[in-house]
């Protein structure tokens, strides 16, 4: 019974919270739509990539975001970035150009460009920093070593290869694939440990707790479902979105996840009671979300177009989730 009520007493807390902190904010960042947006490890720096080939870099200043630095070099989209787990300086950018670029931005300079055998779509930082996963439209998930820029593995699946993450302990590979499973390697012989039949129709994307008890995965028929990671045992399902889920991200506590798709707002649950705290409201479908790693504010980017008359122009906005209401 302590649990419940501790659970509530954290809901009511929240509640209180977004009450007085539920404005959204959002900042120019690129010339076309934003696929990714992410959070440094110290939450001083929010990267954004985009269809327009670059990404941009920009610092948290209080209540707002303010546009350190645009990195170009890609000639294709920059489908997914992420930071390097410890080092807050140290990003790296997947594109459909057929290569990864690692990129610092105390020298707002390309530190290395790793050529890859196709477009590629998804991309991961391992938790002890010395490799990097990238997975491309062909199914092929290719491990490089940070240090040497050079590849230590490649796996060619026979499934269509979706978001690809280490656990937090760093000694599995996580897959999610278009059958609706959840694919389980051990790491680093990439050995297949388990697969699970997690949602009916195609797994799209997958995230770990801070904590690291719990992941959960979203699928195509809109729900989202959360696992234990010591067990892999589904403990509940969050079902308030109708369309495929796209995107999620868990607090710096683990205790909120949101949740984004076509539907036009981003949910926000209570992990452990899968009770809703509070839905943000888009006018367009979300690409991405990323929760700060020490603060409750939450990083976005949707499909928004500029004006009302005139779809032609992609706004590439970033916004951000959580300020106070008079700021």
């Amino acid at each position: 019974m302590a649990y419940s009520k501790m659970a509530s007493k954290y809901y009511q807390e929240m509640q209180e919270s977004f009450k007085n902190n539920n404005k959204s904010r959002e900042f120019p960042a690129h010339s076309a739509k934003v696929h990714s947006v992410a959070w440094s490890c110290d939450g001083r720096r929010l990267a954004s990539g985009s269809f327009d080939k670059t990404a941009s870099v920009f610092v948290l200043e209080k209540d707002r975001l303010v546009k350190e630095n645009n990195y170009r070099g890609h000639s294709d989209s920059v489908d997914q970035l992420c930071w390097h787990p410890t080092n807050p300086d140290v990003f790296v950018t997947a594109s459909g150009d057929k290569t990864i670029r690692i990129w610092d931005v105390r020298t707002t300079k390309c530190t290395a460009t790793v050529n890859t055998k196709g477009e590629n779509i998804n991309i991961c930082w391992s938790p002890d920093g010395q490799t990097i996963a990238v997975g491309n439209k062909d199914d092929v998930v290719t491990f490089i070593d940070v240090k040497s820029h050079r590849s230590r593995a490649e796996e060619q699946f026979k499934f269509e290869v979706n978001e690809i993450s280490w656990n937090n302990d760093n000694d599995m590979f996580f897959l999610t694939n278009g059958n609706g499973c959840i694919n389980i390697l051990s790491y680093p012989e990439l050995k297949p440990i388990q697969s699970i039949n997690a949602h009916p129709s195609n797994c799209i994307c997958i995230k770990f707790d801070p904590t690291g008890k719990y992941f959960a995965t979203g699928s195509a028929d809109a729900l989202v479902s959360l696992w234990t990671v010591e067990e892999l045992v589904c403990v509940r399902c969050f079902s308030r979105l109708d369309w495929p889920v796209r995107t999620l991200s868990f607090s710096h506590d683990g205790k909120m996840l949101a949740s984004a798709s076509e539907d036009h707002f981003i949910d926000i649950a209570e992990v452990e009671t899968g009770e809703k705290l509070w839905e943000v409201q888009c006018e367009s479908p979300t690409f991405t979300v990323a929760w700060h790693p020490k603060r409750p504010l939450l990083a976005y980017a949707c499909d928004d177009k500029e004006g009302k008359y005139d779809n032609n122009r992609e706004a590439g906005t970033v916004k951000l989730f959580g300020l106070p209401n008079d700021s």
